[in-house]
């Protein structure tokens, strides 16, 4: 640990549970980070991910958005191109594209985008973007044939959660630049979407602890009903 985080610690009452509008103005007062930094929502669940039931996964489009623009890039037919182009996906094309890829090594961007009928095609790349986090997946609304509003809402800002082995949760929910009324309204649709994707199987607590942070800086855990939302 750096001199700045331990600093930042400093600042931190380990015994206190905070509202989510002063751990923001807490972050933001001992981030230490020289760039726009990013905040992380990190939300502990008690769930068993050896049971598929008990894996959440899906996409969020932020009130907000993050302050990223991510890059997308759309494999399918010339007519779903063409409505890629004019909904502003950066890349489109066919499964050469997925083979400039593989030959090239080539990663600029942050999504791949694409319809049902290319999914067969692409799922013998899975050991090449797999492992990436690249796989269009229909539950992340990347599988479909409305390009036009996949490629709208991530340029919106729509962002993935994925319970990890573990059962927490952690994306992005804005910038250090974002007011604080802005993050604070992301923060809820995050924690509202997840209270709302509680497995029926899960008894007693659900929510165990949520922290957020900025990039480089300590975490703040937050006062939440722990009981059995």
């Amino acid at each position: 640990m750096g001199k700045q985080y331990k600093l930042g610690l400093t600042k931190i009452d380990e015994n206190k549970l905070y509202s989510i509008e002063e751990a923001i103005k807490l972050a933001k007062k001992i981030s230490y980070e020289k760039f726009d930094t990013t905040f992380k929502l990190s939300i502990n669940l008690n769930l068993d991910t050896a049971h598929a039931e008990q894996q959440l996964r899906g996409s969020l489009v932020l009130p907000n958005g993050t302050g990223k623009i991510s890059k997308v890039l759309v494999v399918a037919d010339s007519l779903k191109q063409e409505e890629a182009k004019k909904a502003g996906a950066d890349f489109v094309g066919g499964i050469e594209m997925i083979e400039k890829i593989q030959k090239e090594n080539w990663f600029e961007f942050d999504f791949i985008v694409t319809t049902p009928d290319f999914m067969p095609q692409l799922a013998k790349f899975g050991r090449l973007l797999g492992p990436k986090g690249l796989m269009p997946n229909p539950k992340l609304g990347t599988v479909t044939n409305n390009i036009k509003k996949i490629v709208s809402d991530i340029k919106k800002g729509q962002i993935e959660y994925k319970t990890d082995k573990d059962g927490i949760v952690a994306v992005p929910f804005g910038k250090k630049s974002f007011d604080d009324l802005l993050l604070i309204e992301n923060y809820k649709s995050i924690f509202n979407l997840i209270k709302s994707k509680r497995p029926p199987s899960v008894k007693g607590i659900y929510i165990y602890t949520i922290v957020i942070s900025t990039t480089m800086g300590p975490g703040i855990r937050l006062k939440v009903d722990l009981g059995r939302t």
